[in-house]
């Protein structure tokens, strides 16, 4: 089948007395049928291209489907007189919510399970569908649910009645995906936010459950570079509103016994200063980065009568607070890698963890009365387990561990952290993984990066690399600036007018894999997602001969355009990353990597695209204008793929099944180009 090419429509774009000219502008026009037939057309070639590679494909899958447990569950959390968790069943696509009711953990086992929420049940006749913000209310007799049916970050809040099984009367639409559900205190009133046009979750309401009554409008955020964000403190005691962009935030509080009272502000937003804030033992407990660019934790009744509670360390990154009665503990981290403090009386300690590299993470919803801390521990090699720690002292107590994929033995495989020097002098840390007897150097290699929104990968164990490790790939992930692995200034030096270190940082450490003689440009692949996949498109234009095959899946590539358009979704949320192009010097600056802007007349790698058409976070025709480009203007026989899911958003299909599928399909595309055959 001959490669679909999009008809050209030039535009002519002006700002700052600069033109840029986009033929394929018209993209955009998602209800304009010859879109989506290009779309289809588009997703007809990428089912032509994959069609020699249905063995390799079916072969994937199915290792990818024995690779993953056919069940599993979630460590049981103690909230109130229950235990709750989630699990998923043999050939089922979705997760089924739980509790058990029982005095203490170890009779869990003869405790009657009580299904609260089958989401398999729920999705019947739905292509795509999804639950999520489950909250219990106060008393354990309701709960409610976020429902999603299309992938987009416009949800329906939902509810139950736990003693009957039936429907609460409540449908509210236009309901954030995350954070945006608490109850009061009383189980009387729910607090909600909406999204506006552009998805951006912007208004606070106030909901009477089973009462007839109008909603209340509390709160609008109508500054649009700010989102807001509704939790509830660890003690139940108050919720607290974050008003909140990647620079600096606001968090009023109102407590959760007076839900028809005024909330308070408790610091006025600043500029360039955020803080995260939590109640304990009577007073307030933040982190701020006011004069500490790694955040400190203070105490005390206010932001004006407060004092530091451990002394500030710029080694050590504070994330997030977890109150506990008798302590606090604390989750950040340290020498690159994720951490957890406990403080309690006076006495501050890390928890120290076996292996060189992991990844730990307080469990979420534990009981404020709780004696002890739930810990998740993962890394490359070790399959996540969860550890019971006591807060009063003592060594951590593995409670819970996730089903090992089957036939995997460990000590078959092995991770290393190495340092690359990039260009300007900067030590880049990278990680790697492999299984050691079936790797022979100059290997297959899988490049993985990110580098946005100081977010870090860390390592964690994926049943599904297993496919990629057992067939003789070296993976390795970049930490490239941009990301938060090494702190707070990681990420500013990958942010507004140093993005272009995220991307020399990834190709530094390429080169250095070539050079080091691990694998040669033929042998090397590169992923990444999201700005992921921005990323993707800049190193393709940088330094194309570097790989063989690059997967760039939801790419954000149209950076200056969609930058300059607030009325899509998320535009004027991310001007506090990339720069808002408005001013001159962020648009040239943001011209100069723009993947979409830069696309030239050169040989480019195999590209793997995927988009969803109901993506808020990265427009579809951000990688269909990309694709169309880049077919255009390369130099080269390589093959351009774009596979488009029709009824989905940023995160591609819901159900578990579905996903390896598109998962089989990337691998075995990327591995068919490397040369990697079943052997």
């Amino acid at each position: 089948m001959k490669e679909p090419q999009a008809p050209q429509h030039p535009v002519v774009l002006r700002r700052h007395g600069d033109e840029r000219v986009d033929e394929y502008y018209w993209l955009r026009e998602r209800d304009n049928p010859a879109v989506l037939q290009y779309l289809e057309e588009e997703n007809a070639y990428f089912r032509d291209q994959m069609e020699p590679l249905a063995s390799l494909v079916d072969s994937l899958y199915q290792d990818l489907v024995h690779r993953i447990p056919a069940a599993d569950q979630e460590v049981p959390v103690r909230r109130g007189p229950y235990f709750y968790y989630r699990k998923m069943m043999p050939g089922q696509q979705y997760p089924i919510w739980c509790r058990r009711r029982a005095e203490r953990r170890e009779a869990l086992p003869t405790a009657p399970e009580e299904v609260l929420l089958d989401v398999n049940q729920l999705a019947k006749g739905h292509p795509y569908f999804a639950v999520m913000g489950v909250r219990m209310s106060p008393d354990h007799t309701r709960l409610v649910y976020l429902e999603n049916r299309d992938g987009t970050d416009r949800c329906t809040l939902k509810g139950k009645t736990l003693t009957t099984g039936e429907p609460l009367p409540l449908h509210l639409e236009n309901v954030y995906l995350t954070s945006s559900v608490e109850w009061d205190a009383s189980g009387h009133y729910l607090f909600y936010l909406t999204v506006d046009a552009t998805q951006r979750p912007f208004q606070l309401w106030r909901h009477s459950v089973g009462m007839e009554t109008a909603d209340t409008l509390i709160y609008e955020e109508t500054d649009p570079t700010f989102s807001l964000r509704l939790r509830k403190s660890q003690d139940g005691h108050y919720l607290f509103l974050a008003s909140e962009n990647k620079t600096h935030d606001e968090i009023r509080y109102l407590s959760a016994q007076d839900p028809l009272g005024d909330w308070q502000i408790f610091i006025p937003r600043s500029e360039h200063v955020q803080y995260v804030l939590e109640h304990w033992q009577g007073q307030w407990v933040w982190l701020t980065n006011h004069e500490a660019p790694n955040f400190r934790l203070m105490r005390g009744d206010g932001p004006d009568h407060a004092d530091p509670l451990v002394p500030y360390e710029p080694s050590k990154t504070f994330e997030r607070l977890f109150p506990f009665a008798d302590a606090l503990v604390i989750q950040g981290r340290e020498e690159g890698l994720t951490q957890v403090w406990i403080y309690r009386e006076g006495e501050f300690r890390r928890l120290a963890w076996h292996e060189d590299l992991y990844t730990v993470k307080v469990v979420i919803g534990q009981d404020y009365d709780a004696q002890s801390v739930l810990i998740e521990y993962e890394s490359f090699l070790t399959p996540r387990k969860v550890y019971h720690v006591p807060l009063s002292g003592g060594p951590p107590v593995m409670i819970h561990e996730a089903p090992w994929p089957t036939g995997y033995d460990p000590t078959f495989y092995r991770q290393e952290r190495q340092w690359v020097t990039a260009a300007d002098g900067t030590r880049i840390p990278v990680s790697l993984v492999y299984r050691a007897d079936r790797l022979v150097r100059p290997a297959p290699l899988w490049l993985y990066g990110y580098g946005s929104y100081g977010i870090s990968i860390d390592p964690a164990f994926e049943p599904s690399r297993l496919v990629l490790l057992d067939r003789g790939i070296l993976f390795a992930v970049a930490h490239v600036r941009g990301g938060g692995e090494m702190g707070r200034s990681w990420y500013e030096h990958g942010k507004f007018l140093e993005k272009a270190h995220t991307f020399d940082d990834f190709i530094a450490v390429a080169k250095a894999f070539i050079e080091r003689g691990d694998t040669t440009p033929d042998r090397l692949a590169a992923q990444g997602r999201s700005a992921g996949g921005l990323l993707m498109g800049a190193v393709a234009n940088r330094a194309p001969e570097l790989f063989r095959v690059i997967s760039a899946g939801v790419p954000f590539v149209d950076v200056v355009t969609t930058m300059l358009d607030p009325s899509i979704p998320l535009t004027t949320l991310e001007w506090d990353e990339w720069g808002d192009p408005r001013q001159p010097e962020y648009y040239f600056y943001m011209k100069s990597y723009s993947p979409y802007d830069n696309v030239t007349a050169q040989a480019y790698p195999h590209l793997f695209v995927y988009a969803g058409l109901n993506d808020p976070r990265v427009g579809y025709w951000e990688p269909a204008k990309w694709v169309s480009r880049l077919r255009r203007l390369k130099t080269d026989d390589h093959v351009v793929v774009l596979r488009t899911h029709m009824g989905a958003g940023h995160g591609g299909s819901s159900g578990r099944y579905d996903h390896l599928r598109e998962t089989a399909e990337e691998y075995a595309f990327m591995l068919h180009h490397l040369g990697v055959d079943e052997t």
